[in-house]
């Protein structure tokens, strides 16, 4: 069933030089008649989710579909082990809060030896594994999967905090799923710190990244900011350079078409 996001759920631009973070901060420097800062985050390579709740339980669970409506997946996202059904503490009557549905590396592994096993083709990667389970229509077969998710986003128009970093504390406190690994930043020179760090370290993790996400910390910052028609102007993606690796072609086979 296809329903309407409350917020659009936009992509963000893409950068791929420290220069270019340097533009981003020049612009927002220009159109702020205010100091701000910035939260870092890890950019996780996984399948968006957008879920809402209502006086604490979780109502609806929403992909992104195509920024304007997504598909309700409330049954399945119901099985993921570390969303929660229902909140604690001093949480708003509603709200939406925004994040990724991922497929660790470990489930992932293990999925593709069971869909070889029955001579099925496997994921080509964890991304699209995520995808595909969480559209399935046996949500006990969601279950099984183990699907992993983590939270990292509440619309600025929807709550009253000062910055998003303690939105994302406070989001915490309620019970959920936040990613321990942020950073909050207070200039370029310690973004590139970032950077570098989760470059070298990301190869750590049990779930896959591509990049970092650099977000305006302060919320009014963020409404004054707005979006274009396709990317908030408040945050922007650094993407991490592809791995390379080496391959030994062992056999080339031709074939003659129409």
């Amino acid at each position: 069933r296809h329903v309407a996001h409350k917020h659009p759920m936009l992509s963000l631009a893409n950068t791929y030089s420290i220069a270019e973070i340097e533009d981003f901060a020049r612009r927002a420097d220009k159109l702020l008649d205010m100091d701000f800062s910035y939260c870092c985050e890890l950019k996780f390579d996984g399948t968006a989710i957008c879920l809402t709740y209502v006086d604490g339980k979780l109502s609806r669970a929403l992909t992104r579909g195509d920024g304007e409506v997504g598909d309700d997946v409330t049954e399945n996202v119901l099985r993921i082990s570390n969303i929660p059904k229902t909140l604690e503490g001093d949480y708003p009557h509603e709200f939406e809060i925004r994040g990724e549905v991922l497929m660790p590396y470990e489930a992932f592994d293990k999925l593709n030896k069971e869909r070889e096993d029955a001579e099925e083709a496997p994921f080509a990667n964890p991304r699209n594994a995520a995808s595909g389970s969480l559209k399935l229509l046996n949500p006990e077969e969601v279950a099984r999967r183990g699907l992993w998710c983590t939270l990292y986003h509440i619309p600025a128009q929807s709550i009253e905090f000062a910055t998003h970093d303690q939105a994302l504390n406070a989001a915490r406190r309620w019970g959920l799923p936040v990613s321990d690994e942020r950073r909050l930043c207070r200039n370029i020179e310690e973004i590139e710190q970032y950077i570098s760090y989760w470059d070298e370290h990301r190869k750590f993790l049990p779930y896959a990244t591509d990049g970092i996400v650099i977000k305006i910390n302060e919320l009014q910052a963020q409404r004054e900011l707005r979006s274009t028609a396709k990317s908030p102007r408040w945050a922007v993606a650094f993407k991490f350079q592809a791995e390379r690796a080496l391959s030994k072609v062992l056999l080339i086979d031709y074939q003659v078409g129409r």
